[in-house]
């Protein structure tokens, strides 16, 4: 926003034009939303501060001398109301868990911004900063998306631009470890498993210092796969958060008396035309803000919108059952295949192998261990894609070959797009592959969210969900499979956005895996659908032809 732009309804808004005072108030408060939204994480102090910031500006807009600097004054309004608010919490420090279902920012920022890959990392990291990190970040991700200037930023702090260099350096480089450990935390490193296994799941210093320290010393977590781009560069031109429906700026003008107020009659004018632009039509519908009869204060009040989409739940596949390969499908399948009566029963390993899909039933107990894992063959498997495979787009693909375990680990992007899942497929398979266990701690549809009770690796109530087609297995974060030939695994999203890395993997690492549990700091105990025979089911979505489209592969395979 440049203030060369307004300096006339700025000098308008200081004669006393009402409608400028509109056009200014409805027109500034979605940046010093987003400057406090970030500084405090959106906690419910955000409201408070956010209203007294343009009422002080408001009050004492006759005071501007130079229209062009409003930008830099507004802003330092902002930051002095975050630091005074940061002073009176500091007698007694706020439990942020008393957030009165306030929307945490970096969520926020995420969503509405529909943020992906790197620069959902970012938003996220920046719960891992310390208050003054994070208030100085709040002007620096405004500088870098240009929203401010570098002058303003240290004006709006207080400091010298060559002092604000070096605050802003030291504040990047904490960053930058908070996104690190926002990437490990996303993985599956058995050790910082063990490390967070008595965190309570609240970003801190302390916790920061110590997942910092386990990254810098652990080859699986310091790995970064793939390359890093500067914070700088992912939110260059980015744009401003939105004000989010239900979002208020309660004014006390008619609700109490004159001397109990304390305000003169400027300051009630002032505010009153705070309020007036409030409840133009367009911030109404914006900020869902509406005035109570009497004009007393300005209320929240949701507009009158259809009620949020909310999917079936999908649910689990944790069992399979056997089906049979003959053209005439039996007319019940068998709860699993059990050892022939007669040797002229025997099947034999063709018509055994593939004839089993997992079917759909209920999550296992989440404190109920998996079963022991058999230990397949494994002499290496190679993947076109490298270590780690990232997939994100319709068609994306990677081959696989070789003897040995592959791990597959699903990214559901509701907030990008949510609807209807079509599933990856399995395609122009050569020899053997079994889904031998699932894993990662959780299944996709278990919660995610300690502050949204409808929020799961699916969606939440508010995006909408991915869903998978009716009878499909419900994936979990990590499945593992077991290939002995080769095969091409491809994303075939269309309605609903989803991603894949892929990872050659070992016994050991899934072993590891599915047998962390709750104890550890996980949602689940992984499960194991591997029976060491050729009866362990094979991948739905598998076949061995090379279909023009992938996404047609039917969902009961036959391989």
């Amino acid at each position: 926003m440049d203030t060369r732009q307004w300096r006339d309804t700025i000098a308008a808004a200081q004669d006393g034009d009402r409608r400028a005072l509109d056009d200014l108030v409805e027109g500034w408060l979605p940046l010093v939303y987003n400057v406090v939204g970030r500084a405090l994480n959106g906690h419910a102090d955000v409201d408070d501060v956010v209203q007294e910031t343009m009422l002080r500006a408001v009050g004492n807009l006759g005071s501007l001398r130079d229209p062009d600097s409003f930008r830099s004054w507004l802003v330092a309004i902002a930051m002095r109301q975050i630091r005074d608010r940061a002073r009176r919490r500091t007698a007694a420090p706020l439990d942020e868990s008393a957030a009165h279902g306030a929307a945490d920012f970096a969520e926020l920022t995420v969503l509405r911004l529909q943020l992906e890959g790197q620069r959902r990392e970012v938003a996220e990291a920046v719960r891992w900063l310390d208050d003054e990190d994070r208030q100085l970040l709040s002007l620096w991700w405004l500088e870098v998306a240009g929203e401010l200037t570098r002058r303003e930023l240290a004006a709006a702090v207080g400091i010298s631009r060559q002092h604000a260099a070096v605050r802003v350096q030291r504040m990047k480089e904490r960053l930058e470890t908070s996104r690190g450990i926002v990437r490990a935390l996303d993985g599956a490193c058995p050790g910082l498993r063990e490390v967070t296994a008595r965190w309570n799941g609240r970003p801190d210093s302390v916790w920061r210092k110590r997942l910092a320290r386990h990254i810098r010393g652990c080859g699986y977590c310091a790995d970064a796969r793939e390359s890093v781009v500067p914070a700088e560069r992912l939110l260059a031109g980015i744009a401003l958060v939105p004000l989010p429906l239900g979002f208020a700026l309660s004014l006390a003008l008619g609700g109490k008396s004159a001397a109990a107020a304390g305000a003169t009659v400027a300051s009630v004018s002032w505010s009153a035309k705070v309020m007036s632009a409030l409840t133009q039509p367009v911030v109404a519908a914006t900020a869902g803000a509406t005035i109570v009869a009497g004009g007393a204060y300005v209320v929240t009040q949701t507009p009158d919108t259809p009620p949020p989409r909310v999917a079936v739940t999908p649910t689990a596949a944790s069992t399979y059952r056997a089906r049979s390969v003959a053209p005439t499908p039996p007319s019940s399948p068998s709860p699993a295949p059990s050892p022939p009566s007669s040797p002229s029963a025997t099947p034999t390993r063709t018509a055994l192998y593939g004839s089993v899909v997992d079917a759909v039933d209920p999550a296992p107990d989440p404190d109920t261990p998996p079963t022991a894992l058999p230990h397949r063959r494994e002499t290496g498997v190679t993947s076109t894609g490298g270590a780690h495979a990232v997939m994100n787009h319709r068609g994306d693909s990677v081959t696989l070959t070789g003897t040995g375990y592959v791990l597959v680990r699903w990214q559901i992007s509701p907030q990008y797009r949510s609807g209807g899942l079509v599933m990856p497929t399995w395609t122009g398979l050569k020899g053997e592959l079994f889904h031998v266990a699932s894993g990662g701690g959780r299944r996709m549809d278990d919660p995610v969210s300690a502050t949204d009770a409808t929020a799961t690796g699916m969606g939440n109530a508010t995006v909408g969900y991915a869903v998978p087609p009716a009878g499909t297995q419900q994936m979990w974060q990590n499945e593992y499979f077991h290939l002995d030939g080769s095969v091409t695994l491809t994303v075939n999203e269309s309605g609903a956005d989803y991603g894949l890395s892929v990872f050659p993997s070992s016994w050991e690492a899934v072993e590891q895996d599915i047998t962390t549990g709750p104890a550890q700091g996980v949602t689940r105990y992984g499960l194991v659908r591997d029976t060491g025979g050729d009866d362990t089911p094979v991948p739905q979505y598998v076949t061995r032809s090379t279909p023009a489209d992938p996404a047609a592969v039917a969902q009961r395979s036959r391989v």
